[in-house]
Formats: structure tokens, C-alpha cells, sequence
């Protein structure tokens, strides 16, 4: 629970009138005039610092001649990121000119805000969630895919014998509501024929408890995290894949603003080129690219990173295609499953929403095969 407190950064002028009830008793009126101006003198220095130092992140680093750039991840730090970490351990942003500064996203520090925003440069998030900022005006684009198939799964305790959509009927089966999540199982269970009316759907979050001890029959997760934690606490498992039945979303898009692409396409091409090579290494080199993961943050268990790693690199090669390619063809899809599933009232214009000019060869070898 979080407890109430000056938000970091609330501007300073917000003291200003609890700070003159107690002076205007303590001080004279020439001293609280003086105060009053240096306050506000100091209000308008923070606000011009502030205003500065967010230019600053796209700009060469003095000491080092690199372009900065911020990065907001989709999650905390974790092996779902290993391609990012390699290019900048092995030095191929710097080889790009490109000093690459990594954030980690949650709910605390939602990637689309903060690089709509301005406040980063790129972002990670899913497709999805890229349309339907465009349909509210946000102007978001995505410029590579890295996870074309969605980790996005349903998993049930072995014993429950739930293998399949159709065996949810009449069980508990947990939903995360109004999001992607929502969405694909919606679609998974159209897709397999069940009438939802058959199941009993329970709103959950990310705590598994109710699973483990049988309050909730099948949940919710990606493959590369949630199950994995279950298996590592001796529970076994079956996995039911909403592509089965027509409802992979995809996940993880790199993407960044119009205005990045109109004022700085070179920097986004050499961005791009590096963060591709990492995964590429990382997807040979995975002894390696879990100890750059591991070097993120000192909470991380190292057979949890390996595990989610291993499940990482066979999505990323489940399709034969390489990492960045972008499937017009599924985004349309998508979609056409937001707007005919009343997630989008409206449609929006594909070719904005995404672009392959930063891919090179790698689109065309996509598209060939």
C-alpha cells in the first residue's frame, strides 16, 4: 500500500502559499516580499533545468561523443530484455555512435506515456496496445517486432486435467481484465467454440495462490515468467496456447514518436541495427547474455533468467522468420479483433501505426520466405 507524500518533482511553487501563512505571522513584510521572489527566482531556474535536462537525453554525451538515448523497457529487468543488454555490453550501440540508457516499465513507468512524452526516446510494448493509442491521437509508431508469437498463455495444474479451452467449461478460469489479456481470451474461446456463458470466469491479478490451492482452475500468463515460477515451486502443469485457436496477439514491438522519425531517422536505423544484432548474439550466446541480464539488477535469480531465456529463444524462432520482421498481415488482424471485439471503436490507419523503413535486409528476408 502506498502511503501519501509529496510526489518527487511536484513543483515547487505548490508550497508556496502554506509557506506564506507562517511568515506572513513570523517576518515582516519587506522579509516575506524577499522570500516570495526568491522562491519564486527558484521556481523558474527548476523549471528551466527541467525543461533542459529533458533535451539533454538526445543529445552527445560530452565526455563520451555518443548520442544518448533512453530506452523504456515493457517490464522490469529480466531475460525477456537479454537482446538489449548484449548490444549494449558488446558494445554494438556504441559502435553505433549511440550511448543506450535502459529503463526498466511497469505500471509505475508505462512505455507509451514516458516516450510520447518525450521523457524516452524508444519504448516496448504490443501491438495492440500500439493501436489503440493511435486511435486516441498518441502518435506512437512501431518500427520492429522482436516477439511475433505472443508468450501469452493459459495454464492449469496437471491434476486438473485441462488441456483445452473446452474443458473450461463449467471451471473457474481466471481473466485479467482490460487488456490484452482480456482480449485473448475472449478470442481464444470464440475461436475454440466454448460459450462463455459455460465458464465461470474470475477476475484475477498476478498472484498465484488462487491456483495453488484450487480457488481458480486454469490462469493467465506469459510462458516466459508466470509458469515458469509455478514449475520452479514443483507444480506441474499443461499449457493451453491461445494461437491454437486463432488468438496470438504478438507482444513485444519496438517503437518510438513520429516526431523521432521525422527529425532523426538515422539515429532510429542505427538503434535498430544494434538491437538486432544483440538479439541475434544473445539468441547464440545465452551463457553470456544472462550474465549481462544478471547485471541489471541484484534481484534476479539467475535458473529463473536461464529458464525464461531458454523459453524466449523458442518463440523468437518459432516462425522461421528473423527478429525484427514485421508481419503486416497479423497487425491487420489484430486490428480488425480490436474493433470487431469493441476494444476499438474505431479504425486507424495501418501504415501509421507501423514502418519497415528502419529494417533493411531483414524485411525483405521476412517477406521472401
Amino acid at each position: 500500500m502506498r502511503t501519501a507524500q509529496l510526489e518527487e518533482g511536484a513543483p515547487a511553487y505548490c508550497l508556496l502559499p502554506t509557506a506564506y501563512c507562517f511568515l506572513r505571522r513570523a517576518m515582516s513584510k519587506r522579509v516575506l516580499g524577499i522570500c516570495v521572489a526568491l522562491a519564486a527566482v527558484i521556481v523558474i531556474v527548476a523549471f528551466s533545468y527541467t525543461r533542459y535536462f529533458k533535451k539533454q537525453h538526445l543529445s552527445p554525451d560530452p565526455a563520451s561523443g555518443l548520442e544518448v538515448v533512453r530506452v523504456r523497457l515493457k517490464w522490469l529487468h529480466q531475460a525477456q530484455f537479454a537482446g538489449f543488454y548484449t548490444a549494449k555490453e558488446k558494445g554494438f550501440y556504441r559502435s553505433r555512435n549511440i550511448d543506450v540508457r535502459l529503463e526498466p516499465g511497469g505500471l509505475d513507468f508505462p512505455a507509451i506515456q514516458m516516450v510520447s512524452s518525450g521523457s524516452d526516446d524508444f519504448g516496448m510494448t504490443d501491438a495492440d496496445r500500439i493501436l489503440l493509442a493511435r486511435e486516441k491521437g498518441v502518435p506512437i509508431v512501431g518500427i520492429a517486432s522482436i516477439f511475433r508469437n505472443s508468450p501469452l498463455c493459459y495454464f492449469a495444474l496437471k491434476r486438473s486435467g485441462i488441456t483445452k479451452p473446452q474443458d473450461f467449461i463449467g471451471r473457474r478460469i481466471g481473466v485479467k481484465l482490460g487488456g490484452n489479456e482480456e482480449l485473448t481470451f475472449r478470442a481464444m474461446m470464440k475461436g475454440a467454440g466454448v460459450d462463455r456463458s459455460q465458464v465461470i470466469e474470475v477476475p484475477v491479478k498476478y498472484d498465484m495462490t488462487p491456483l495453488f490451492l484450487g480457488q481458480v482452475d486454469a490462469w493467465p500468463g506469459y510462458s516466459i515468467n508466470e509458469p515458469l515460477l509455478a514449475q520452479e515451486q514443483g507444480y506441474e502443469l499443461n499449457y493451453i496456447w491461445p494461437g491454437d485457436y486463432g488468438a496470438d496477439l504478438g507482444a513485444d514491438v519496438l517503437f518510438t514518436t513520429e516526431t523521432m522519425i521525422r527529425d532523426k531517422p538515422d539515429l532510429i536505423k542505427r538503434f535498430v541495427e544494434a538491437t538486432l544484432e544483440g538479439w541475434n548474439y544473445a539468441l547464440e550466446h545465452q551463457t553470456e547474455a544472462i550474465q549481462f541480464t544478471l547485471q541489471q539488477s541484484d534481484k534476479l535469480k539467475e535458473s529463473h533468467q536461464r529458464a525464461m531465456l531458454k523459453a524466449s529463444v523458442e518463440l523468437l524462432k518459432r516462425d522461421g522468420k528473423p527478429i525484427g520482421w514485421i508481419d503486416r498481415k497479423k497487425w491487420q488482424e489484430i486490428h480488425d479483433l480490436l474493433l470487431s471485439s469493441g476494444f476499438m471503436k474505431n479504425p486507424v490507419d495501418i501504415d501509421k501505426a507501423l514502418t519497415t523503413q528502419f529494417l533493411g535486409e531483414v524485411q525483405l528476408i521476412g517477406d521472401r520466405q
